[in-house]
């Protein structure tokens, strides 16, 4: 993706944000010359990877395969765990028609809520005994305190306020039906450099052409740019 693509991106996503009401917390507002004549005192926040997180996968086509994610709170750092901090909190800009492509986690459970908006839809199956094919079988899933029974590329639609737990090795993709949608997620401590398996080979980050600067660094680049 282009720089000027990914600042226009973020700014939509921050209009979109606030006009549904919610506000984002002062690190999504750092500079990018601020990361760096800050970096001892904001050095938690680099480690547990907050804030801005936009991806098209590296598939060329933020449209139809992407995502924005901001990363409000997350444990991980020696900091987080000394304290206790087990869990994760986003919040998600999912456009319309745009999907998260198929994957699964291998340790984090998380809570997938729409917000408000469009209809979430998602694709399920369970992860085959090899990691990496979809199960024949079927499985129970938990959505707002109930268990159901969905059989295997089922279909699960979520209006506004409903949720679904996705445990480790469930496979999913979602997207956005109808409008746009907000959507949360909750989780346990969120790692993705490590936790995510794709059905295909995709890339969690993208490659980034520099064509203008920066007005925000995403979460994975936040470290190298400090460090430059």
């Amino acid at each position: 993706m282009k720089r000027s693509e990914i600042n226009r991106i973020i700014d939509e996503s921050a209009a979109f944000f606030e006009d549904r009401r919610f506000y984002l917390p002062p690190f999504c507002r750092i500079s990018p010359a601020a990361w760096k004549t800050a970096a001892a005192e904001l050095s938690e926040i680099i480690g547990a990877g907050l804030g801005w997180d936009v991806t098209d996968f590296d598939l060329g086509d933020f449209a139809r395969t992407g995502i924005v994610l901001v990363t409000l709170r997350n444990g991980g750092t020696s900091q987080a765990k000394a304290v206790g901090k087990t869990y994760c909190e986003k919040i998600i800009h999912m456009r319309k028609d745009q999907a998260c492509p198929m994957h699964y986690h291998r340790a984090k459970t998380e809570d997938i809520i729409n917000r408000g908006g469009g209809t979430l839809c998602f694709e399920l199956y369970m992860a085959g005994k090899d990691g990496r094919s979809f199960s024949r079988h079927g499985f129970s899933v938990w959505s707002d305190g109930m268990s159901r029974k969905r059989r295997p590329g089922e279909i699960v639609r979520l209006s506004p306020g409903e949720s679904l737990t996705l445990p480790p090795f469930l496979y999913h993709c979602f997207w956005a039906q109808g409008e746009d949608v907000l959507v949360g997620e909750v989780s346990t401590v969120n790692d993705d450099v490590t936790d995510n398996v794709f059905s295909r080979e995709t890339p969690r980050f993208m490659t980034i052409e520099e064509d203008e600067p920066p007005r925000y660094l995403l979460v994975h680049e936040v470290t190298r740019f400090v460090r430059d």
